[in-house]
């Protein structure tokens, strides 16, 4: 039995491959080892090991989690010098499985380039990007988070979305839309971004908000301006305008016209844009096994 585990911060999508073929899939809250304690990041794992031996009806959760062999753990914030608290969780859980975590970067970069070079991004709530050369990723621009850096990410379209409407700079009729889509009034939004935790959660939830209102010239040039500064600010570190670029991720996936337009204005090549890497994760690692 494999565990495949693809972590964003704010969401993370487990699939569990039966001998048989079968695959049982389920959702819990996103683990960042940067973010998040030992004792959060097991909560997390153990709502997953309840839920997936439900699906399959596999006894308890402690004779579930002793059935699988092997555990791949893609995630956001898996960085070396991070993981050692979520390795402790991971193999409480799945104490007879081989344990590896890696990056969601490199999660990105197996689903969509398999064993082929290319560039690989992600956007979602965050950014990030990288060259990779069909086995490890070779160069990586830090995205450096949503106040740094996360250029076309979820947060930052949040962000200048907010902006833009309490200083008016766009339409009447959208910032009018924007208060009654919402129920928001200024000092709520000043709250949730300055005051409360997880402020990029909250700033990339507004984006649907500029999906409902793409046709606007305002929006639409919002959006094509920060997609073009992800490429000028990451893609084209790399120097390889002969590569196609990937992504990975929600924000990618609904704006794809408009981040077709801006890899265009910057010269580059769309190459897939996936809203789900498990499906090419699972292909991936099974391929490995064989």
């Amino acid at each position: 039995m494999i565990l495949i585990a693809d972590s964003g911060s704010t969401k993370l999508t487990w699939r569990a491959v039966l001998p048989d073929g079968l695959s049982y899939e389920v959702h819990t809250s996103g683990i960042n080892p940067v973010r998040d304690d030992e004792a959060a990041m097991r909560q997390v794992v153990q709502e997953a090991c309840s839920s997936l031996s439900g699906e399959v009806h596999f006894g308890d959760d402690a004779t579930f989690g002793a059935a699988f062999t092997s555990i791949h753990f893609y995630g956001a914030g898996c960085l070396p010098a991070f993981t050692a608290p979520l390795e402790k969780v991971l193999r409480a859980a799945f104490p007879k499985a081989k344990l590896t975590i890696e990056s969601d970067l490199l999660g990105a970069a197996h689903a969509l380039c398999g064993r082929r070079e290319g560039i690989a991004c992600i956007l979602g709530t965050g950014s990030n990007s990288c060259l990779y050369d069909g086995r490890r990723i070779v160069r990586n621009v830090s995205p450096l988070g949503w106040i740094l850096g996360d250029e076309g990410s979820g947060a930052v379209l949040g962000r200048l979305l907010v902006g833009d409407v309490l200083k008016g700079q766009l339409p009447d009729e959208v910032c009018q839309a924007f208060f009654q889509r919402f129920n928001l009034q200024r000092a709520d939004i000043i709250e949730a971004v300055y005051r409360q935790p997880q402020a990029n959660r909250f700033l990339a939830s507004l984006v649907p908000f500029l999906g409902e209102h793409r046709d606007v010239d305002a929006v639409r040039r919002l959006l094509t301006d920060e997609f073009r500064r992800f490429f000028v600010r990451n893609v084209a570190s790399y120097g390889r305008r002969d590569l196609p670029v990937g992504f990975i991720g929600s924000v990618a996936h609904y704006f794809r016209a408009e981040l077709t337009a801006a890899a265009a204005a910057e010269g580059f090549a769309i190459g897939e844009i996936l809203q789900d890497p498990m499906p090419r994760l699972v292909e991936y690692i099974q391929e490995d096994a064989q």
